[in-house]
């Protein structure tokens, strides 16, 4: 989305260009925007034998209403799901999660 608020319309070719390298297959690209496209981020119009993407909701609402942070949209904000994940997932250990329970506790 960042990218279409940044250049306004583009096409997938475009899009995939404007990316740094290792820049994704085209299909990729092509899944990505139709997969914004039926949230209703994105529209489109015909251009060629192609299509021109434009976004459709500006970056103030999407963030006030997705708050900007998919992992906690898919947790329904609530972080000690989002915790939870990360320790099931062995992104945190729970010595990790100790040592963060110290530092707030000796801030405070």
């Amino acid at each position: 989305m960042e990218l279409f608020w940044k250049n306004g319309a583009m096409t997938t070719s475009e899009i995939r260009e404007s990316m740094p390298e290792p820049r994704p297959h085209i299909n990729t690209v092509s899944t990505q925007v139709r997969m914004l496209e039926s949230y209703g981020f994105l529209g489109h119009t015909k251009e060629g034998t192609g299509y021109r993407y434009h976004y459709q909701i500006e970056w103030q609402d999407y963030n006030n209403e997705f708050n900007g942070n998919p992992f906690m949209r898919c947790l329904k904000n609530s972080y000690l799901k989002a915790v939870s994940a990360l320790v099931k997932d062995d992104k945190i250990t729970v010595e990790e999660l100790r040592d963060l329970i110290d530092i707030i506790e000796s801030e405070k």
